[in-house]
Order: C-alpha cells, then sequence, then structure tokens
C-alpha cells in the first residue's frame, strides 16, 4: 500500500492488466471473426458504413477476468474477496451470464423480451450470490439508514441493474462511445470509492467497489484504441451490457453496502450522496434512455423499438462529426461525473467553481458547429 493507506499501486496494476489483456485478446478474436463471418451488418439506425466485426465483449469479459484473478493475488486488495465477501464472485458470476446473452444477441440479434430476460436472470444471479443493496441512506433532518429486506434488496439491485446495462447498450451507437463513457464513469465511481475506503479506515466493505471500478476503467481502456473511430471492431451487446453490469455491480456496492451514516449529516452534504455520484457518472446514458423511452411510448411503439433519434445522432445531425460527437459526450459525462465527485474531495466553493467550468465547458464545445454555422451564414 501507499503511505495514505490506500491500495493505489495494487489497483493501478489492476487497470493495466486488465487494460492490456483486453487490448492484446481483441486483436485475436477480431481476426477469428473475420475469418469466420461473423461481423456486423450495416442496419438503418447505424452511423458506420462498413460491416465490421463485432463480440469485442469477450475479449472485454477475458481482462475483467484476468485483472480479478490479479487482484486474489495481491494482498493488499485480498480483503476484498473471498472469503472475507462474496461480492466478487457474486460480479464475476453475473458477468459471465450477461457476457453469454451478449454473445448470443451479437451472433443471432435475440429479440427484446429474450435479451431482457437474461439481463433480469444476471442481475438476479449477482443480488442472490451476495452483491445487493442492503443499506439506502436518506440525508434528511438527521438522516436515517433503511435496512431493505431481501425481497427489497433483489427488487432493487435487480431493477438498477437492468436500468444501467439498458442505458449503455442504447447509447452504443457510436465507435467508441460506449467505451469512453464507461472509462470516465467508471474513473468517477473509483475515486469515490478510494475516498470512502479512506474516510472509513480502510473498511472491508470499501475495496469490492474500487477493484469492480478499477477492472471497468482497465477493459474500457483496452478496447478503445480498437474501437474508437473508425473502429477496427464492436464491443457489441456483449461489451455493452458488460459495461452496464460493471457499473451497476460497483455503483450497488459503493452506495447500497457502505452505511454512509457514519459520517453524520454534515460530511454527508460536504461528501455528497454516493447514489448522487453513481447518478451523476451515467447521466448521460440514463437520460438518453428516459427520453428514448418517452419518445418511443408517447408514439405507440416498443420501448425497445430502434431508432435514429438518440442523443448522438442529434448531435451529428447538428453539424458535429463523428470524432467530435464522440468527444463531446465525453466532455458532458466527465463534467457531470467529476463535477459530483469534487465535492467528495475539495471544499464545496471549490467543487462548485469547478463543476461550472466543467459544465460551460461541455456546452462551449457542444454548440460549436451552430455557432460556426450561423457565422457562416452572416458572411
Amino acid at each position: 500500500m501507499d503511505a495514505v493507506g490506500l491500495p493505489l499501486r495494487e489497483l493501478g496494476l489492476v487497470i493495466l492488466v486488465a487494460a492490456a489483456i483486453t487490448f492484446l485478446t481483441t486483436g485475436g478474436i477480431r481476426s477469428l471473426a473475420v475469418r469466420t463471418g461473423q461481423v456486423a451488418e450495416i442496419r438503418t439506425r447505424d452511423v458506420h458504413t462498413q460491416p465490421t466485426p463485432s463480440l469485442g465483449g469477450l475479449a472485454m469479459f477475458s481482462g475483467f477476468l484476468v485483472a480479478v484473478a490479479l487482484a486474489s493475488q495481491l494482498p493488499a486488495l485480498t480483503r476484498g474477496l473471498m472469503p472475507v465477501t462474496p461480492e466478487m464472485t457474486a460480479v464475476l458470476w453475473a458477468a459471465v451470464a450477461i457476457v453469454i446473452v451478449g454473445a448470443v444477441d451479437d451472433l443471432i440479434e435475440l429479440d427484446a423480451i429474450t435479451k431482457l430476460a437474461g439481463q433480469v436472470g444476471a442481475a438476479l444471479l449477482m443480488s442472490l450470490l451476495g452483491l445487493s443493496w442492503t443499506l439506502v441512506f436518506l440525508p434528511f433532518g438527521e438522516g436515517t439508514t433503511v435496512v431493505l429486506d431481501q425481497y427489497w434488496s433483489l427488487a432493487v439491485t435487480t431493477v438498477f441493474a437492468v436500468l444501467l446495462m439498458n442505458a449503455v447498450n442504447f447509447v452504443d451507437g457510436l465507435d467508441g462511445l460506449a467505451a469512453g463513457l464507461g472509462l470516465i464513469a467508471g474513473a468517477a465511481i473509483l475515486i469515490f470509492s478510494l475516498t470512502v475506503l479512506h474516510d472509513l479506515g480502510g473498511a472491508v466493505s470499501a475495496y469490492p467497489p474500487a477493484i469492480i471500478a478499477a477492472g471497468l476503467v482497465g477493459i474500457c481502456a483496452g478496447i478503445l484504441p480498437h474501437n474508437f473511430e473508425p473502429s477496427r471492431i464492436f464491443m457489441g451487446d456483449s461489451g455493452a451490457m458488460l459495461i452496464g453490469l460493471l457499473l451497476a455491480a460497483s455503483a450497488t456496492s459503493a452506495s447500497g453496502k457502505i452505511n454512509m451514516s457514519l459520517y453524520g449529516t454534515a460530511d454527508i452534504v460536504a461528501l455528497m450522496s454516493p447514489l448522487i455520484v453513481v447518478a451523476a457518472a451515467v447521466f448521460v446514458p440514463v437520460l438518453d434512455l428516459v427520453l428514448a423511452v418517452i419518445r418511443r411510448v408517447s408514439k405507440g411503439q416498443s420501448p425497445f423499438a430502434a431508432d435514429r433519434m438518440h442523443i448522438h445522432h442529434r448531435l451529428l445531425a447538428i453539424g458535429h462529426t463523428h470524432r467530435r460527437t464522440v468527444l463531446v459526450l465525453y466532455g458532458w459525462v466527465t463534467a457531470v461525473a467529476f463535477g459530483a465527485v469534487s465535492f467528495s474531495i475539495v471544499p464545496p466553493p471549490i467543487a462548485v467553481v469547478v463543476s461550472i467550468v466543467l459544465l460551460v465547458g461541455a456546452a462551449a464545445i457542444t454548440v460549436v458547429p451552430v455557432v460556426r454555422d450561423r457565422r457562416a451564414r452572416l458572411r
């Protein structure tokens, strides 16, 4: 461990190994997919113009699996795994389930109900094996910690995980978008988890979310060189749903297992609720999901129907290039997620300034094409 008592070097190694294994494995999977003809055909709602291999999620899972195996061999991280806590085992089995569902969908395109059933099954498996919401802190008055019973815990965990899996899957429409958002959101949750780990004096319950988030950051970094525009391979539903599951797992572990009432109401205000931090980290994909469902239901369509009205489609429509659209969305997620996390690192007045600066910067890069077009018309 480092001098401050946090396993920074060990978590850094987990990130590097996850990234390296994912990067190296992706090349092999791409080669195999090309030789066997397993490439994603172009659909009406797609923005890519060439058939591209899929199944990058298998490489991401291999990177996460090796990273967790490494963590189990590092003394500074072993208290976050079996036999101390079952949470990492629960995550791994849920990841196996969702990657299988996603890979089958990538190969033969499952119908929406079957895919949803697979997502629910993976989420239930994670909860039943020991990673689920058990505590919810309500920062009202003197602060109240609500203890969920087995059924509420199962329900909350399942709904939360399925929501995030679909949110990330819905936003996975541009090269590098889902991987970048997963990396940024994972980094925000990792920083928050380290803050909690420090404040709780190395409590066992604070280790799993840090390990999960570190693995998530690594696999997203590993797939990005292959997946950024022009993409040589897609992560597919197997990768997008894996990112959503790992975000849900790290968030559940950080928010649903750690008794935040230990801080006291005043500290909660300064530190921010972990649930708010998590919501901020996944702000863009969740917003996109909610808007998509409202849009489709209002038109009498299935909420799972595909269209070209996602946030990234709208940004393309106002004049952003493919790459710049991805970078704009990176900017918004970074602004919201790290603006929220800054409240756990610096005093609130400084955090407010940081948040405003980040949001103004994100807004500025979003309107660049509009301003440029207006200037062109005035000439």
